[in-house]
């Protein structure tokens, strides 16, 4: 019983059931009393009326209250009596000195007055040199106003119903769409999958539905890309491995100089500790424990720097490596990061780049650009560019150059200098990756990037 009274249905039927019982009281309450003030006003407005009848019938008679006794029968039957006053100098127990001074005086006096611990309303009045007083008991005017009172109590008691019943609607109508979120929440989590959740009710229930079904497809949206990497990064770690192994085995075998055998092993092992390096990289990147500062950097540097770094390896591969700049490019970013974003950049370009072709890194103010004569990309790669392993399984036949993971560390990296990487590309026209900073104080004055190239130096060997 007890997980039932701490349903949300249940205290919301039982709130509305408190504030349907505290209005209630109070209307029977406020209504009682009007209803018995608005009584007791009818009740002296009657008596006060009956009273001025019968002044005006006693002022011309022969002899004025005489026979008022006569009138007995009439008055019992409405629980009144009246009482003759001969004297308006003398006190008596049906006035008091305020009554007998306005009867003095030639006014009606009505109100309420209590006779031996009883409470009466009455109507006094003056007639020649004497006066007289009707009276009736509060008490026969109660029974006027208990069947309103009875009225109220039963016209609460039906709105009260009435509401109940009411809040029992209204709360299954309310909380129905979130026992539907919690249903699929359990299903989303034992399952992993759940139906979307239907969208109705009150704005807030729909926007919690809605925000629920977002979640749920953006969940199902981070399994399957996590399932895919994790499938990726099986493949890019056997393939290394089973080198080792094919080769280690060869040469134990004697099928193979251990030279040949040293290098290609050593090779992929170190392919092996960049592609865990990477992995670690974006893990720590993934929880914020990555450390990126931001502070002024000069571009054209960072460029040249990562060109020395790919330079033997472009000789190798016939593909001319080439800076286009005008000079210091200064923004605010990472020295470091922004190195390690030019590296991965021109590390890509050179796997997809044919012999013969070139890759040319453009920078200027807040700017550094790679671009590359490679076969470009489709229009459905634009959008993944970014995405781990996507284009390395795509174009790994090139060159077995990087890890496949370049591209997605460079989005990080730079989203965490607060800058922005995009893409350019057709097929057959190669592609483009620009980097865009934020400029500090001094880069703000700088002119618009150059539109023409130039090589300023050669870098090292």
């Amino acid at each position: 019983m007890r997980p039932q009274l701490n349903s949300l249905r249940a205290q919301l039927f039982a709130a509305i059931g408190v504030i349907l019982l505290l209005s209630a009281v109070l209307t029977f309450g406020v209504g009682g009393l009007l209803t018995r003030q608005a009584v007791d006003r009818a009740t002296l407005r009657d008596l006060s009326h009956q009273a001025d009848l019968l002044g005006r019938r006693e002022q011309g008679a022969l002899l004025p209250l005489a026979r008022v006794s006569d009138l007995r029968p009439y008055l019992d039957r409405q629980s009144e009596q009246v009482v003759v006053l001969s004297s308006l100098r003398s006190k008596s127990p049906f006035t008091s000195e305020e009554t007998l001074r306005k009867l003095r005086a030639g006014q009606a006096v009505d109100g309420s007055i209590s006779i031996a611990g009883t409470s009466n309303y009455f109507a006094a009045r003056r007639v020649d040199q004497k006066a007289f007083v009707l009276l009736r008991p509060h008490r026969s005017a109660s029974a006027d106003w208990l069947p309103f009172l009875n009225a109220l109590a039963i016209a609460a008691a039906a709105g009260m119903l009435l509401a109940a019943l009411i809040s029992l609607l209204l709360g299954r109508l309310i909380t129905r769409p979130l026992d539907r979120v919690a249903l699929a929440s359990r299903a989303l989590a034992e399952r992993g999958a759940s139906d979307p959740v239907p969208v109705q009710g009150a704005r807030e229930l729909r926007s919690l539905a809605i925000s629920f079904n977002e979640m749920s497809a953006q969940l199902a949206e981070a399994r399957e890309a996590e399932k895919a990497f994790l499938l990726s990064v099986s493949h890019e770690l056997r393939t290394p491995l089973a080198a080792v192994r094919g080769y280690s085995e060869a040469l134990a075998d004697d099928a193979i100089a251990p030279y040949e055998a040293a290098d290609t092993i050593g090779r992929e092992a170190l392919r092996l500790e960049r592609l865990v390096g990477d992995l670690l990289d974006l893990a720590r990147m993934s929880r914020s424990e990555f450390s990126i500062r931001r502070a002024p950097v000069d571009l054209d540097d960072v460029a040249h720097e990562a060109v020395q770094r790919f330079q033997a390896q472009s000789e190798s591969f016939e593909v001319r490596l080439e800076i286009a700049s005008n000079g210091a490019a200064p923004a605010l970013g990472d020295h470091d990061r922004a190195l390690q974003v030019a590296s991965n950049l021109i590390e890509n370009a050179l796997r997809v780049t044919p012999a013969g072709g070139s890759v040319r890194v453009v920078v200027a103010p807040g700017m550094l650009t790679v671009e590359d004569t490679g076969p470009g990309l489709a229009p459905d790669e634009l959008s993944r560019a970014f995405e781990r392993f996507y284009l390395y399984s795509r174009h790994r036949s090139e060159r077995s150059v990087g890890t496949g993971l370049g591209l997605a560390i460079v989005k990080e990296l730079v989203d965490g200098m607060r800058g922005t990487v995009t893409v350019k590309s057709e097929l057959g026209n190669g592609t483009s990756f620009t980097v865009r900073l934020p400029l500090d104080g001094e880069a703000e004055a700088v002119k618009t990037p150059f539109e023409k190239t130039e090589a300023t130096r050669e870098p090292a060997v």
